[in-house]
C-alpha cells in the first residue's frame, strides 16, 4: 500500500517506465515519441474541466482539490502521448516514410487541416452540453480518428488496430492501480456521475478514453507530418 496522497502522481511516474524503453530500445521512434509528448503535456492544463465532476484525486500539494490543476497530469499526458504515438510502429515492426507528392495532391488531401483540428472543435461545443465532461472529450476523439481514416485512408488500419493497443496498454495501467491501491477508483473517480458500468475495477469511460485516445493518437504524427507507415 502507498500513502493516497501520492498514488496519482505513482501511477502517473508509472507511464514514463515504458516511454523510457521505447526511448532507449527503438533509437528510429525517438523524433516521434519527443513531438507527440510535447504536444499532449499541455493537456495537462485541462484538468480542472474534470476535477471534481469526473474525478477528484488527491494530488502533490493537495493541488487538484484546491485548484483543479496538478502536476500529475502533465506527467500523465506527457507519458501516454509519446507512447500512444509510437505503440502500433514498434509493435509491427513498421517505419514512416513520406507520403509521395503525387497522392498530397489527391482531392481527399483538401480536407487534410480540418480533419486533424475536428476533435479541438467539437469539444468545446459539446462540452456544455449537460453530459459529464469526459463524454465530450470521447466524443471529440472519436471524431477526430473518423476524419482522419475518411482524409487519410491509408491510416485506416493504424487507427483501429492503434485503438485495440492502446485499450490493452491502458486497461494493463488502470489494474495496476487497483492492485497498487485498492478500492481507489470506487474513492476517486465520481462513478455516480457516470455511466456506473464496470469491466473489472474499471470505468467503462476509461476504456472508451483509452480506445478512442488510440485511434486518433496513433495517425497523428503520420497525419500532420505527410507520412505513412510502411
Amino acid at each position: 500500500m502507498i500513502d493516497e496522497q501520492y498514488v496519482w502522481f505513482a501511477w502517473a511516474a508509472a507511464f514514463l517506465i515504458p516511454w523510457v524503453v521505447l526511448w532507449v530500445g527503438f533509437p528510429a521512434h525517438r523524433r516521434v515519441m519527443v513531438w507527440a509528448s510535447v504536444f499532449t503535456t499541455p493537456f495537462g492544463l485541462t484538468e480542472p474541466l474534470f476535477v471534481p465532476e469526473y474525478w477528484n484525486p488527491p494530488s502533490l500539494f493537495n493541488l487538484a482539490r484546491t485548484t483543479g490543476f496538478d502536476l500529475e497530469s502533465l506527467v500523465f499526458c506527457f507519458g501516454i502521448g509519446g507512447v500512444g504515438a509510437v505503440l502500433y510502429n514498434v509493435l509491427t515492426g513498421a517505419r514512416l516514410m513520406p507520403l509521395p507528392d503525387g497522392e498530397r495532391a489527391l482531392p481527399l488531401h483538401r480536407h487534410h487541416h480540418k480533419a486533424l483540428v475536428a476533435p479541438f472543435v467539437v469539444f468545446p461545443v459539446l462540452f456544455f452540453l449537460p453530459v459529464n465532461p469526459i463524454y465530450p472529450g470521447i466524443t471529440a476523439m472519436i471524431v477526430g480518428a473518423v476524419a482522419t481514416v475518411l482524409c487519410r485512408p491509408d491510416l485506416k488500419t493504424k487507427t483501429w488496430v492503434g485503438g485495440a493497443l492502446f485499450l490493452a496498454y491502458y486497461a494493463a495501467f488502470v489494474i495496476g492501480l487497483e492492485w497498487l491501491s485498492p478500492g481507489y477508483v470506487e474513492r476517486v473517480w465520481n462513478l455516480g456521475a457516470l455511466s456506473g458500468v464496470l469491466i473489472g475495477p474499471i470505468p467503462i469511460e476509461e476504456l472508451a478514453f483509452a480506445v478512442a485516445f488510440g485511434m486518433y493518437w496513433s495517425g497523428v504524427y503520420d497525419h500532420f507530418t505527410w507520412r505513412r507507415p510502411v
